[in-house]
């Protein structure tokens, strides 16, 4: 769909359709030139790759997570998106971890240098989460907005196909009630779908966001859906929303990070953070570069790509004269007073969604919500003595 996220289908209408509607629509998506990629287990761990059919979907998989924690166990039913999420995120896609910017050959004296053609490839995302939602408008306005857009980003964007799922569990390091991004979508997508598992029925509640999604939608088998289906698919997402892993306080987050530069927290933190840049490549937001030249052994050509990069790495602030943060206290410091406060002078948002990635996928299991607590306790108990 656009990157514009245009307001939702004021003619959806919630419709339900099967695991036979669902395997249509992936056909449905394909035959329209779209590459088609979503959840899938590989490696232990549910992961975002390119699907052949609805069966190579993590059917009857669930996720355990906790702080530095993550196991596949099987579910008690036969639930198709029963999980959180794993340590993919749809930048995957949009803003790949290693792109070719140009290469160059020389030829006599001259250089010819050659930059790629921006990806062509048409995705449709399938099983997109709310805060995974959240998480690519953010990305939008990174590399979207303003002056200074990556057209390799809007090259791809523009022709994503979102189809969203609505939690039906959440995992035991998510916040995104605490975030307000989930767990239910209500924006940027082109299809929503809401799972239904009951002891005797097995279905998904669906609607539309945008024309092309109610278009994608009236090629499948489907029928209305009746007034107690629509409850239940309410419920499911109501119950996730209550049983959250973990909550946030938010308030006044960025002007209290502000006041605690140098609040003795950060100490505690530091001697446990290794540093490793997991939970920047974890992050669904997180959008940290750098470039990287290299030639062949002859000297005669040459290649500039663009890769991850993480402030936890040393050299990622290094300036003439040495790093501007040189201690692990001062990256870890950078990384969450720029998530949750610096980011919304930025862009307007906290670059947080509340996923709990960060905290399941830290080895040393340092959660992003804990630190905020104890940021707060430190600064009440010092203007309380």
């Amino acid at each position: 769909m656009s990157s514009d996220c245009p307001d939702l289908d004021v003619n959806s209408q919630q419709v339900v359709i099967d695991g036979e509607g669902l395997q249509s629509l992936l056909a449905a998506l394909k035959g329209a030139g779209y590459v088609v990629v979503g959840p899938t287990v590989r490696d232990g761990a549910i992961v975002y790759d390119r699907l052949a059919s609805v069966q190579d979907l993590p059917i009857g998989w669930t996720d355990e997570q906790a702080g530095g924690h993550y196991r596949l166990r099987k579910r008690d039913d036969g639930a198709w998106f029963g999980y959180a999420v794993g340590p993919h995120s749809w930048k995957k896609f949009l803003f790949p971890s290693s792109l070719k910017l140009w290469s160059a050959q020389l030829k006599g004296k001259d250089f010819r240098i050659d930059a790629p053609e921006p990806d062509d490839t048409r995705y449709a995302f399938i099983g997109v989460r709310s805060c995974e939602m959240h998480a690519i408008a953010i990305q939008d306005r990174v590399f979207l907005r303003g002056q200074h857009g990556d057209p390799n980003y809007q090259a791809i964007r523009e022709k994503v196909f979102i189809v969203a799922v609505n939690c039906g569990q959440a995992g035991g390091t998510c916040f995104c009630v605490s975030m307000n991004t989930g767990p239910g979508a209500t924006f940027g997508y082109d299809l929503a779908l809401t799972e239904v598992v009951d002891r005797e029925r097995h279905y998904f509640v669906a609607e539309s966001g945008t024309q092309p999604g109610r278009n994608m939608l009236s090629l499948i088998q489907q029928r209305p859906a009746e007034k107690s289906e629509a409850q239940a698919a309410r419920e499911v997402v109501d119950r996730t929303a209550r049983s959250m892993g973990r909550q946030m306080n938010t308030t006044d987050i960025k002007a209290l990070l502000y006041r605690n530069y140098e609040n003795p927290a950060w100490d505690k933190v530091a001697n446990r953070c290794l540093t490793c840049a997991n939970c920047t490549m974890v992050c669904p937001t997180c959008f940290c570069s750098t470039v990287e030249d290299t030639s062949d052994v002859t000297g005669q050509t040459a290649q500039r790509t663009r890769v991850w990069d993480s402030c936890f790495n040393v050299d990622f602030s290094y300036l003439h004269g040495g790093s501007v943060r040189p201690s692990g206290k001062s990256r870890y410091r950078q990384w969450m007073t720029h998530k949750l406060a610096s980011w919304i002078d930025q862009f307007g948002t906290s670059g947080c969604v509340g996923c709990g990635r960060c905290i399941t996928w830290c080895p040393v299991g340092i959660d992003i919500t804990e630190e905020v607590r104890l940021i707060r306790e430190s600064e009440s108990s010092s203007q309380g003595a």
